[in-house]
């Protein structure tokens, strides 16, 4: 498994996985597959392109509760490993490895449901360590939920420890979620 550029060539695969049921947005689920979906029928160039924001030049993120909030830097990496398994996100906050309140962790991960337990999460989030570690962050953040057994190994194969217990937002569902850390060392 390897860690792709999102890319026109490969979007069909992309666009076959959410139209089968994946979605890389786990608060949104199948509204954000929907969403996909529609700006992929719209226009593929520009919806590839907006996967890779490092500049964060992207249009505000508007929250929840309809309020506004500057983009971070971001990009999203397809995981691959002959056709499309899942995606990983990452966002950060240039100069600091803090990240905003309404921002839940600097990583997110999706694996296809029919390419599961093969290991594709922990490979991927070790692949993309090393890209946090050049951009200068001493650590990143992950959130799960508590039931998320899956999830929590990926982290702490990863060297991630539990942080703390915290209570969701009502903007991002309630409930109570668990913050992950994982250190990284800086390259001597």
């Amino acid at each position: 498994m390897e860690l792709v550029v999102p890319s026109l060539d490969r979007l069909p695969a992309y666009a076959d996985a959410l139209s089968r049921g994946f979605w890389s947005d786990n608060l949104r689920r199948e509204a954000s597959a929907r969403e996909e979906l529609a700006k992929i029928a719209a226009d593929p160039a520009a919806f590839v392109a907006s996967l890779d924001d490092p500049e964060a030049r992207g249009t505000p993120i508007v929250l929840p509760d309809g309020s506004t909030v500057k983009r971070l830097p971001s990009y999203r990496r397809w995981m691959w490993d002959d056709g499309f398994c899942g995606n990983v996100n990452f966002r950060w906050q240039p100069g600091t490895s803090a990240l905003p309140p309404h921002v839940l962790g600097h990583l997110g991960y999706s694996v296809v449901p029919w390419q599961r337990r093969r290991g594709y999460a922990t490979r991927a989030l070790a692949l993309i360590l090393p890209e946090a570690r050049r951009l200068g962050l001493t650590w990143v953040d992950l959130t799960t939920d508590p039931d998320n057994i899956a999830s929590q190994k990926v982290i702490t194969a990863n060297g991630g420890h539990l942080v703390q217990r915290f209570t969701h937002l009502p903007a991002h569902g309630g409930g109570e979620g668990l913050l992950f850390r994982i250190p990284l060392a800086r390259a001597a």
